[in-house]
C-alpha cells in the first residue's frame, strides 16, 4: 500500500546526499527534468488510451468522475484562492508582460500536445505499451533523484520539508474542502455519504485510489475515482504555468498528493526552488493519508 511512499521518498533521499556545485551541471539537470516532464505526459496519454475498462458503461463512469471531479477540484480552488488572497505573503510578481503570459500559455499548450500525441500514440497496437507502467517509475525513479540533487545543491534543509507551514497548510484546507466536495457529490449522484467521500479521497493518486475503490464497490466507482484523480493531475499540470507566478497556494494545493512527484518539477520550475519543500511535505502528508482514509471509509457503516 505505502509502495507509492518509498519511489517517492528514497530515491529523494539519495539524491540529497549528493551536493553539486558547478552551475554548467545544474543547468543540464534542470534542462533534463523540463523534458522528463513531457516523457511523463506522453506516457500518461498512452496509459489513459490503454484503460480497458472505460469502454464499459462509459457514460456512467463520465457522469461520475465529471461531477466528482467539479465538485472537489472547484471547491479545492475556491478555497485555496482565499488562502491566497488573505495571505500577507502572496507573489510580489504581480506585473507580468504580455511576454510571460505567452510564454506561461506555450507551456501549457505544450502539456496539452504531449498528453494528446501520446493519446494518439497509445491507440495504436503497439507491444511496448505493456511495460509503460514499469517505464514511467524508472523515470520517476530518476527524476525524483535530480530532485534531491536540487535541494541539497540548493541548501534546502530537511527540517524546511518536514516542518513546513505553507505545506502543511495547503494540506489540510485540500483535504476539507476535498472531503466536502465528496458530500455534495454523493447527494448529486445519489450515492451513499461513505463512497461519495471515499472516492473523493484519492488527492491526485490515481494509480491507487482506482484500484482499491474497484476492489470495495466494483469497476465503475473504481474507474471513475480513477479519472477524477487523473483529471486533478492533468488540470494542476495544465494550470501551474498560469497560476504559479500570481497564486503560489493555489497553484500547490490544486496538486494534491502528485506535488511530492509527478507535478513537483512543474511547480520547481515555475515557482523556483523554495516551493520544493512545501510541495514535498503536502505530497507526504496527502499520500499518506490517502489510502488509510479510503479504507476507513469503505468500511464504515454510515
Amino acid at each position: 500500500m505505502y509502495f507509492g511512499i518509498l519511489i517517492a521518498l528514497v530515491p529523494l533521499c539519495i539524491g540529497y546526499l549528493i551536493k553539486i556545485k558547478n552551475s554548467n551541471w545544474l543547468t543540464k539537470i534542470n534542462l533534463i527534468l523540463s523534458w522528463m516532464i513531457y516523457l511523463i505526459l506522453f506516457i500518461m496519454g498512452a496509459e489513459l488510451a490503454q484503460l480497458d475498462n472505460l469502454t464499459t458503461n462509459l457514460q456512467v463512469i463520465l457522469c461520475y468522475a465529471i461531477v466528482l471531479f467539479i465538485c472537489t477540484f472547484g471547491g479545492n480552488f475556491v478555497v485555496l484562492m482565499m488562502l491566497d488572497f488573505f495571505s500577507t505573503s502572496k507573489s510580489e510578481n504581480l506585473n507580468q508582460t504580455y511576454t510571460s503570459h505567452f510564454k506561461m500559455i506555450l507551456e501549457s499548450l505544450r502539456v496539452c500536445i504531449a498528453l494528446i500525441v501520446g493519446f494518439i500514440c497509445g491507440l495504436l497496437p503497439l507491444f511496448i505499451w505493456q511495460y509503460a507502467e514499469n517505464v514511467t517509475q524508472i523515470i520517476l525513479v530518476f527524476l525524483l533523484f535530480l530532485v534531491g540533487i536540487q535541494l541539497r545543491s540548493n541548501n534546502i534543509s530537511i527540517k524546511q520539508i518536514l516542518l513546513n507551514k505553507v505545506g502543511m497548510t495547503t494540506s489540510i484546507l485540500v483535504v476539507m474542502s476535498v472531503l466536502l466536495g465528496g458530500i455534495v457529490a454523493s447527494f448529486i449522484l445519489n450515492l451513499p455519504v461513505r463512497v461519495g467521500l471515499a472516492m473523493s479521497s484519492g488527492f491526485g493518486w490515481y494509480s491507487l485510489s482506482g484500484i482499491l475503490m474497484t476492489e470495495a464497490h466494483g469497476p465503475i466507482i473504481g474507474s471513475a475515482t480513477f479519472l477524477n484523480d487523473m483529471l486533478r493531475e492533468l488540470c494542476a499540470i495544465i494550470l501551474i504555468p498560469t497560476l504559479i507566478k500570481r497564486f503560489k497556494f493555489t497553484t500547490l494545493g490544486l496538486c494534491g498528493a502528485t506535488s511530492m512527484d509527478f507535478t513537483l518539477p512543474m511547480l520547481q520550475k515555475g515557482g523556483g526552488i523554495t516551493i520544493v519543500p512545501a510541495a514535498i511535505a503536502q505530497g507526504f502528508l496527502l499520500t499518506l493519508l490517502m489510502p488509510i482514509f479510503i479504507t476507513l471509509l469503505n468500511y464504515s457503516v454510515f
